[in-house]
């Protein structure tokens, strides 16, 4: 089954935002249970994410660097902010224009998917990946990943792949110019549409589509390795929670960075 890389790489990223979303929710709140306390439970949270959340920071200060923008004092000590939010890290960049700004906010996306793929092309040994990613079939990508487990040191690699993958989504202060950056990038290809510039576009439309069919199979290798451990973690949750009476509540809105509170089963 192939698909266009938009239907592609829209599918798995969304798919891919819940995912994550879910376990940062339920990490959080395994934390929570195991220590009773909201500062400790932050620390216990925040530990197993550590290689992806540094991966995070430093792809900004990287890309800041690479568009001669400054930045400084990177941070990958969690801190609850406002309102009850956490921040696993930060890196402070310099105000720039929107170009540049939504590049940086991008780099965690670009270069945690770039990880993805070298980890599943080498350490893993995928040798279908490039053919699967070519005709554009998510199928052939999951199917690729069928002997990883036969790797050397396997779970570790598994390990960051998964760290890695549910780190590297951008968070809203890094989406915060995408929007007029999206909608000029729109206009500009409208107007060269108009200007007779069709053979420039549709050069411009396949640099962007091999762009997304690569992110679309590094966001599909990541639903695939994030299954095993979202089954982990809710068993680890549940027996926890049995063994201590109590359970997590879920009803605040969902966000990664949102608290959980815990109660006692009545």
């Amino acid at each position: 089954m192939s698909l266009p890389p938009f239907i592609w790489f829209f599918t798995a990223l969304i798919l891919l935002v819940i995912l994550q979303r879910w376990i940062h929710r339920h990490l959080h709140g395994i934390a929570l249970l195991l220590t009773g306390r909201d500062d400790m439970a932050l620390i216990v949270y925040s530990l197993p994410l550590l290689p992806g959340v540094m991966l995070h920071e430093l792809s900004h200060a990287l890309m800041a660097a690479l568009l001669g923008v400054k930045s400084a004092h990177l941070s990958i000590i969690p801190r609850r902010q406002p309102g009850g939010r956490v921040r696993l890290g930060s890196v402070q960049v310099e105000r720039v224009d929107a170009v540049r700004a939504s590049l940086i906010g991008l780099a965690p996306l670009l270069f945690g998917s770039s990880v993805v793929l070298l980890i599943s092309q080498y350490a893993f040994g995928v040798s279908q990946l490039g053919d699967a990613v070519r005709i554009g079939n998510p199928i052939t990508v999951m199917q690729s990943l069928g002997g990883v487990l036969r790797a050397p040191d396997a779970w570790l690699w598994l390990y960051l792949l998964f760290v890695i993958a549910n780190a590297m989504v951008p968070s809203p202060a890094d989406r915060e110019t995408w929007p007029p950056v999206i909608l000029f990038s729109v206009l500009a290809l409208l107007l060269a549409l108009a200007a007779g510039l069709e053979t420039t576009v549709a050069g411009i439309g396949g640099v962007i589509g091999e762009g997304l069919r690569w992110l679309a199979a590094a966001f599909t290798i990541t639903l695939a390795v994030d299954l095993p451990f979202v089954l982990f973690i809710w068993l680890l949750e549940l027996s926890v929670g049995r063994l201590q009476g109590r359970v997590v509540d879920y009803t605040a809105p969902i966000d990664r960075s949102t608290p959980p509170k815990r109660s006692r089963k009545h």
